[in-house]
Order: C-alpha cells, then sequence, then structure tokens
C-alpha cells in the first residue's frame, strides 16, 4: 500500500512539474476533462434546485411569474431579499464577493485561488435570487460556480498556478455551456471576457471543457432550445443603414444602464440589511404593475419573438428592467446581468422592428430585430462581440443572422467604447474597486509559466563557515551554485507563507578562492560570506508559483531571486530549486 502511495505522489510531481511548462497541452486537456465534468454536475444540480421549484409552482413554464397574484408579485422578492441581506450579513464582507467580477478579480490579483465560501454562498444564495424573482440572470453564478469548481480542483492538487488560468477557463467555459446548450459560446465567452487572449494552448482544453457541459445539459435537460427564436432573415439590404441606427441607439441604452449600474456599485458601503431591503422593495413595487421584470426574464422574450407585446408595454419593460436590474446587480444582489441585457437588447430591438416595419412593409420582421437587439445589447454591456454574436447564433440555429447581428454589435460596442469611454461592465466595475485587469504581453506570457519549468536544480545547502575538507566535498559534487544556510525572515507580501531570505554564490568562487590559498591557510575556516564573490541574495517562494509572481516579489523585496520550496506535509519545506532574477529576464528574452 505504501508503495502505491509513494507511486501516485511520485505521478502527481510529474503531473506538476510538467504543468508547469508554457506547452503542457495534454496535462492541460485532461484538466479540462476534469474542470468540464465537475463544473457542469454542479451547474445541473443548480439548474435544477432552481427550475424543478419553478416549474411546480407556475405548472410547466420556469418564468411564469405574470401568474402570480398582486400579494405575491410583491412579497416574494422583498421577501427575498430580506433574507438574504440577513444571511449576507452574518457573512464574513471578504466572503460576500461573487459572481464574474468576483472571478477576474481572483483571476488576476490572487492566483485564480477562489474562496469554498463565496462559492457556497452564490450556489445557495443565486438559488434564493432567482427563486424570489429577482431581477438577475443565472449565468453570473453559473461563471463563479464553474470557475471556483475548477479553482478548488487546482487548489485540492496543489498544481502550479500557471495552469489556474487555464482551469479557471475550463470551469466558466463548461457553465456557460451547461446553462445554456451554447458550446462555443462557452469556449469565447471563456477567451474573451474570462482570460481575454487567444492562444492555441488556451483554446483546446476550454473546448474539451465546453464539450462536457453541453452533453452534460442535454443528457438532462435534452436538446431544446432556450428561446423560441423564428428562422428569419434580411429582407431588403437597404435595412442596413437603419440597423446601424438602431445599434447606435442600443448602445446608448446599453450605457445608461452601465452608468447607472456603477452609481449603484458605488453605494455598497451602505449596511448590507439597508440596501437588500431597497432592492426588495422596489423589485416588488414595480413587479406589481411589470411581473416581466421578475426572473431571467426569458418568458419574456419570447412574447416579444411571437409579436405579443406592444410597443409601449415594451419600452416599459426596458426602461423597468433596465432601472431594477441596475440597481439590484450594482448594490450586491446574488445574480448575473447577462440574461436581462439580453431582455432588454430584445424588447428594444422588437421596438425598433414594429417603427422600421411601419416605414417600410417589406423591411424585416419585428421579430428578427428581437435577435438583432439582444446581440447588440450584450456585446455592447459586456464589451465581448464575439461572445454575444456567436451565443445568439447558437440559440437561434440560425446562420443567416450573422451579417446582420455583425452590423449592430460592431456599432453598438464602438460607441460604448469610444463615444461612452466604457470598457465593458466588469472592466469598470474592477476600475471603481481600484483593480486593473489590462495585462501586458510580458506578464501574460510570465503567468503561464511555473516555477518549477525554469528552476536550477544544481545546487547544494550548506553552512556559511566550512573547513577545507568540506569545501572540497561541496565542490567534488558538480553543482553549479551554493545555497548558504544562513537566512533572514521577512514577510513574503505574497499568498504564500512568510519567506526568508538566502544567500546565493557560485561554486566557481569557491573553486577559486581555494586555489588561491596557500598550503598553511588550508587549515583554518573558510568564511563564504566574506570571500571574495559575488552573493545573490534570494527569498523562498512556493512551488506552485508562476515566473510572475516570482518576478514581481524580486522587484517588490529587492532581491536577485527566488528560493522554490516545496511543502512536504508535516515537515518543513524541501528547497527543491533556485531561479535568478537573470535566468527569468533570459528566458523571457528581455
Amino acid at each position: 500500500m505504501n508503495s502505491l502511495k509513494t507511486r501516485l505522489h511520485k505521478l502527481l510531481d510529474e503531473f506538476r512539474h510538467r504543468l508547469s511548462f508554457h506547452d503542457a497541452l495534454p496535462q492541460l486537456v485532461l484538466l479540462g476533462v476534469l474542470a468540464g465534468v465537475s463544473a457542469s454536475l454542479v451547474i445541473v444540480v443548480f439548474r435544477l434546485l432552481i427550475e424543478m421549484p419553478l416549474l411546480f409552482v407556475f405548472d410547466g413554464a420556469v418564468d411564469n411569474y405574470e401568474s402570480l397574484s398582486l400579494p405575491a408579485r410583491f412579497l416574494l422578492p422583498f421577501l427575498g431579499a430580506l433574507l438574504l441581506g440577513c444571511i449576507l450579513h452574518f457573512i464574513d464582507p471578504k466572503h460576500r464577493s461573487v459572481s464574474i467580477t468576483h472571478v477576474l478579480e481572483r483571476l488576476r490579483h490572487h492566483q485564480g485561488k477562489l474562496p469554498k465560501e463565496n462559492f457556497l454562498l452564490q450556489f445557495f444564495g443565486g438559488i434564493v435570487s432567482l427563486l424570489s424573482g429577482q431581477s438577475v440572470g443565472r449565468e453570473g453564478p453559473a461563471v463563479h460556480l464553474g470557475a471556483a469548481v475548477a479553482s478548488q480542483l487546482g487548489q485540492r492538487f496543489a498544481l502550479p498556478n500557471n495552469s489556474q488560468r487555464s482551469l479557471i477557463a475550463c470551469g466558466c467555459a463548461a457553465a456557460i455551456s451547461a446553462s445554456f446548450n451554447t458550446p462555443m459560446a462557452g469556449v469565447i465567452f471563456a477567451m474573451e471576457v474570462i482570460l481575454m487572449e487567444y492562444s492555441i494552448i488556451g483554446f483546446i482544453p476550454v473546448i474539451i471543457a465546453s464539450v462536457f457541459g453541453t452533453t452534460m445539459s442535454q443528457l438532462v435537460f435534452g436538446t431544446e432550445a432556450l428561446f423560441g427564436l423564428p428562422n428569419v432573415e434580411l429582407n431588403i439590404l437597404w435595412e442596413i443603414p437603419f440597423m446601424a441606427f438602431s445599434g447606435f441607439l442600443i448602445a446608448l441604452v446599453a450605457a445608461g444602464f452601465i452608468r447607472l449600474h456603477l452609481a449603484f456599485f458605488a453605494q455598497r458601503q451602505m449596511p448590507i440589511m439597508l440596501r437588500f431591503g431597497l432592492i426588495g422593495l422596489v423589485t416588488g413595487l414595480v413587479s406589481l404593475y411589470l411581473p416581466q421584470i421578475m426572473g431571467t426574464g426569458f418568458d419574456t422574450l419570447n412574447s416579444a419573438m411571437l409579436g405579443q407585446l406592444s410597443v409601449q408595454l415594451l419600452l416599459l419593460i426596458v426602461f423597468a428592467k433596465l432601472v431594477v436590474t441596475a440597481m439590484a446587480s450594482g448594490m450586491g444582489m446574488l445574480g448575473g446581468i447577462i440574461g436581462p441585457s439580453l431582455v432588454m437588447g430584445g424588447c428594444l430591438g422588437a421596438v425598433l422592428g414594429i417603427w422600421g416595419n411601419a416605414m417600410a412593409p417589406q423591411a424585416s420582421d419585428p421579430d428578427f430585430y428581437v435577435i438583432l437587439g439582444m446581440v447588440s445589447m450584450m456585446g455592447a454591456i459586456l464589451n465581448a462581440p464575439l461572445s454575444a454574436l456567436i451565443a445568439i447564433v447558437e440559440l437561434s440555429h440560425n446562420p443567416s443572422i450573422v451579417f446582420p447581428s455583425m452590423i449592430m454589435v460592431v456599432v453598438s460596442c464602438v460607441t460604448v467604447k469610444q463615444l461612452f469611454r466604457f470598457d465593458g461592465i466588469f472592466s469598470e466595475q474592477l476600475k471603481s474597486l481600484g483593480y486593473s485587469i489590462e495585462g501586458k504581453p510580458a506578464q501574460q506570457f510570465l503567468s503561464r509559466v511555473g516555477v518549477l519549468s525554469i528552476m536550477n536544480r544544481s545546487f547544494i545547502s550548506c553552512a556559511s563557515n566550512i573547513d577545507f575538507t568540506v569545501a572540497e566535498q561541496l565542490l567534488s559534487q558538480d553543482k553549479v551554485w551554493l545555497l548558504l544556510d544562513s537566512a533572514t525572515q521577512f514577510e513574503s507580501g505574497s499568498d504564500n507563507e512568510p519567506g526568508s531570505t538566502r544567500v546565493l554564490m557560485s561554486t566557481a568562487d569557491l573553486a577559486k578562492h581555494i586555489a588561491d590559498l596557500d598550503d598553511g591557510d588550508r587549515s583554518s575556516k573558510i568564511d563564504l560570506l566574506e570571500i571574495a564573490a559575488h552573493r545573490l541574495q534570494l527569498i523562498t517562494i512556493d512551488s506552485r508559483a508562476d515566473l510572475l509572481e516570482a518576478n514581481q516579489l524580486i522587484g517588490d523585496k529587492g532581491v536577485d531571486g527566488v528560493v522554490v520550496e516545496q511543502a512536504t506535509g508535516l515537515l518543513a519545506p524541501r528547497l527543491i530549486g533556485v531561479i535568478t532574477s537573470e535566468s527569468i529576464r533570459h528566458y523571457h528574452g528581455i
């Protein structure tokens, strides 16, 4: 049994070491499978716990809040918000952070380590939020849950931090796929919104994870499309200018939503009970007159596509959904904004389609503009045009919408970006919190490589005071470096335990000193801290760290390199390699 356990530990160590390289594709594919299966299972359970009670209450219709009585329309969101406020009141503020912004912040500033406490809050709090009819979507919780499951997988097996990025992207892709049955949209969302980069090494594991997410979704929920999107197409090319104008109008609404959301986001210092009480009160009052804003609102979208809603009602839904969702999501309600963005865009698109059809009867039907509005609004709010385009193509199963959708989503995204200077709602949230998500190419490259991949194992630890015999023994081992035992404790300033400085010197300097000794001096002690040599000051770093962490630690502490240490259970960490700042520069070619 012990030999089997030892062999498994050795195999896992080899797996971790291989993962530390930037081109560990086979290992990343395996992680993609594990992350995809794990994340999709969690999302399936999450969806079932939401949809089964709603199907029972609404007699087979998940979002039929319109069938509720007037008192129920008010009390359900109000009491649901109060319940969540009470729960959050007793939770440590650092564990209240949830949804996509939380994932982005942890990915870029905490090596992708998502706490399990936040995961549990998002899981159960998201269920309460969506069951109580709050004006939020389920994709925000889904992305957080998928990312957290993948992150916990990496933390459980102590995988290198450079692999956490791929793991989290895989979890997010599987979560989106399992939520909406959109495999390609899951992949593009993970690359465009979460990682903000495209590479073959990044794509393949994410694709595998998304495949498993979609497979799990179809096994449980079937292959039926989320929306009853009609098979429509562009009727006349003369509509293109009107579509561009429509994209501009949708951009104005999207920018207004982002600005209002950020205004509410700035009020998060208010007491949690007051915030959630206001959210529940406003949502309940508006729902008395417009129950269409409750929940994800996908039934409202289907009604808009079928032409069952008047222009006045559509405009009221857009305005109410914009205000209530901006307030709920901005002030901390546990839900997403992608679903509401589709509802706002679809209803506004329906209005534009009705107006366009009134001016030119031969133009495309209003339901065509419902789809275009969904693409345009989602792309503009997220600053993710490709994700929005692919999502709607997969949801509609209609490739004829690609051409006009591209026109509208480009206009809306460019307008929001250039005219209003918004980089997407998640980036703006992080900016308001004082974080930056813009990574330089050099930083992105270093974050993909683990310290295990470039560390130099050719070193030997020794005391700083040795005699001639010990010096000869050290030199006989043909090591490049001597790591002196003298150490100074101080805080490393990272997520790792307090580190310590160590002194590193070349064995060549010791060999030169011995060669210059007279016969009479060989009986005296050799002080390696005093002899003529080039000495480097190093600080210890965890073996899971990536090169970006190592480089930042070197700069923050003003040292010359790092000593890589590996945890060994209850025993003291084992020193397994050294990395100098010069070797990092040479590796990256800078």
